[in-house]
């Protein structure tokens, strides 16, 4: 372990398996770092702390990486200010992250890091505890800011759901400020991709309820790929379980859990788990993308 600032945050880096982890000391919780071992001046989070929100309570502010929040959401309880030290216990088999707590939204975040089926790997269990004295409903919603100028890929296959495939399979989520026509946005038959482009002029956001359970972004010859398991159960924003926010500044890959009435004490939990692996040159391309999954992931 050892400890250096990313934007004047102090930064506490654990290696885990082949994978470089920065865990924000002073602010979050939040991931700000995941880098391979071999290249560890390669961030493919990306961190931007001089974009913010105005809010009742301040200015909130992004900082990037990975960060927990409640779904749907909702101003001012999605912005609520994450901006003091928080409490991290390394453990021989995880880290734990914790919050402050919220008790004007009635939660308390904790995000535990734990390596993955192997090397490349990551579990990451996301838990969001009612603090309150009464139940309270919401889904937990995960959140990573990407590298810039790379492409997210969402899978979006059919799958017929009843014996003559005359019932919709699959919903497309938009955003008001969502233009189909916005040359980032690339609809396949099989996935969609979602470019960031930093000269982009105006915001784009799409939810998905696909049936496949992972989202993924390449970047600068590396691929970053979250997996979760899609659970029974209704989801906000339409049923989406997979959405992406972009804008000339960043892209944020996200994975949603159903929406559940949580009772006091208890806890709302979702679980990620992340690969990066090298993958060399890529392009967002359908016949691209299924080579590199059939070959390198086995999806």
């Amino acid at each position: 372990m050892r400890e250096d600032f990313i934007h004047n945050i102090r930064v506490l880096f654990v290696d885990i398996g082949n994978l470089v982890v920065g865990i924000a000391k002073d602010v979050g919780p939040r991931i700000l770092f995941l880098a391979p071992k071999e290249k560890q001046d390669f961030n493919v989070f990306g961190v931007v702390p001089d974009l913010v929100v105005e809010t009742p309570e301040g200015l909130w502010r992004i900082y990037g990486g990975h960060r927990l929040w409640t779904s749907p959401e909702a101003m001012p309880r999605s912005y609520s200010l994450d901006d003091k030290p928080v409490k991290i216990v390394v453990k021989d088999s995880e880290i734990v992250v914790e919050g402050n707590p919220e008790p004007q939204n009635c939660v308390l975040k904790r995000i535990r890091i734990r390596r993955g089926s192997d090397e490349n790997s990551l579990e990451v269990v996301h838990e969001i505890e009612n603090i309150c004295r009464w139940p309270i409903e919401f889904s937990c919603w995960a959140l990573t800011v990407m590298r810039q100028k790379g492409f997210a890929i969402i899978p979006i296959k059919p799958r017929c759901v009843d014996e003559k495939c005359l019932l919709p399979d699959r919903s497309l989520a938009l955003w008001p400020y969502t233009k189909l026509s916005d040359r980032r946005l690339i609809l396949g038959e099989k996935y969609i991709f979602i470019k960031q482009d930093p000269e982009a002029a105006n915001p784009l956001k799409i939810g998905v309820n696909s049936h496949d359970e992972w989202a993924a972004y390449y970047v600068d010859k590396y691929l970053f790929i979250k997996t979760f398991r899609k659970e029974s159960g209704k989801y906000p924003d339409f049923n989406s379980v997979i959405e992406v926010y972009t804008n000339n500044k960043i892209l944020e890959l996200e994975t949603l859990g159903p929406l559940r009435v949580v009772e006091p004490g208890k806890t709302n939990i979702h679980v990620e788990f992340w690969k990066l692996i090298h993958v060399g040159a890529v392009e967002p391309s359908e016949e691209v993308i299924e080579k590199v999954f059939k070959n390198v992931l086995q999806l």
